[in-house]
């Protein structure tokens, strides 16, 4: 796996923000990095709220009965996660898209 500092880790970073902000639908290349980074992004959330959950389970079996005490902190850490760790793909920001709102309709 590439260090965070290489040039491989560099080369795979997206180069354009999640979002359509800026985005010409008619360059499709930009289009497809815009959707791409997207992607990427609701990944990232939904492995982070895996992260949590197995470290989480090891708490709970870690901590037995007292779990509830314990454990509070990453379980209210992974109810946070949670909310943001659905994948769910970039068709509705593309096609709802107002210029200058990061979330249209309220959509994460």
């Amino acid at each position: 796996m590439p260090t965070p500092e290489s040039e491989a880790f560099l080369a795979k970073k997206p180069t354009v923000p999640p979002s359509f902000d800026g985005v010409d639908y008619n360059d499709t290349p930009r289009l497809k990095a815009a959707q791409d980074a997207i992607i990427k992004e609701q990944w990232v959330k939904s492995m982070m709220a895996r992260l949590v959950r197995e470290e989480l389970a090891k708490c709970y079996y870690r901590e037995g009965v007292n779990h509830l005490e314990k454990c509070g902190k990453l379980r209210e850490r992974y109810f946070e996660t949670l909310k943001d760790s659905k994948i769910k793909g970039y068709l509705f920001q593309q096609q709802n898209f107002i210029p200058g709102q990061e979330d249209p309709k309220g959509q994460d």
